[in-house]
């Protein structure tokens, strides 16, 4: 079992490996799987790449993210010049903007709104998190599905089956309604969001509560 200090430098080396921020000021605290990020980065894109890079590695379990975005002075990009970009941005990756509204503050992104799937929620977060200016993003669009209709266990476990991250991983699945609930074990918190992600792909599913607990490295 890795201590805290093996496990914060492992994070930290592995932001660090990356040229993007080899000289960046991102600090990291680590307490039982625990990883706590601070700093700054010059961009949202920025952050949401150390949070990514952090994830990846061996033995994190959980993740805080204190990371802000400091643009500096010489930005220069308006609200309206943002909002225009999410716009854009939505439309470019085929998410149905009529059922989105976005709201811009001093940099600060909020999208509103309902989707019929979870891939397009994920969709609008990736597209318009992209967008130059922005510092903080907030996604709050809820999925509706069009079927009403009971989930079944045995179509959300044949999906885990099909994909390498969760093929041989201890996951139990229980559906009530149109809710997963997905119980057990994983080694690592990649395969802990893989396993939500395939979940949330099944059709007509509304919420997914994942309680997969990632076991001693």
């Amino acid at each position: 079992m890795k201590s805290n200090q093996d496990l914060q430098k492992d994070v930290q080396d592995a932001i660090q490996w990356d040229p993007l921020f080899k000289n960046a000021e991102i600090s990291v605290a680590a307490k039982d799987g625990l990883i706590t990020l601070s700093g700054s980065v010059k961009s949202y894109p920025d952050k949401l790449k150390v949070e990514t890079i952090a994830k990846s590695v061996y033995g994190v379990k959980a993740i805080v993210e204190h990371v802000t975005v400091n643009t500096g002075n010489h930005n220069g990009v308006s609200d309206e010049e943002v909002a225009k970009g999410v716009l854009d941005a939505l439309k470019l990756n085929g998410v149905p903007d009529e059922r989105i509204q976005v709201q811009v503050e001093e940099g600060h992104v909020t999208l509103d709104g309902e989707v019929r799937y979870n891939f397009q929620k994920e969709a609008a977060k990736n597209a318009a998190g992209n967008v130059n200016g922005i510092k903080i993003f907030t996604n709050n669009i809820a999925v509706k599905a069009e079927t009403q209709n009971d989930l079944e266990r045995k179509v959300v476990e044949h999906a885990l089956l099909r994909y390498s991250s969760t093929a041989d991983q201890n996951i139990r699945v229980k559906v009530s309604g149109n809710t997963i609930t997905l119980n057990g074990t994983v080694y690592s918190f990649y395969q802990k969001e893989e396993a939500a992600k395939i979940a949330w792909n099944t059709p007509g599913v509304l919420m997914v509560n994942d309680e997969l607990v990632i076991e001693g490295y």
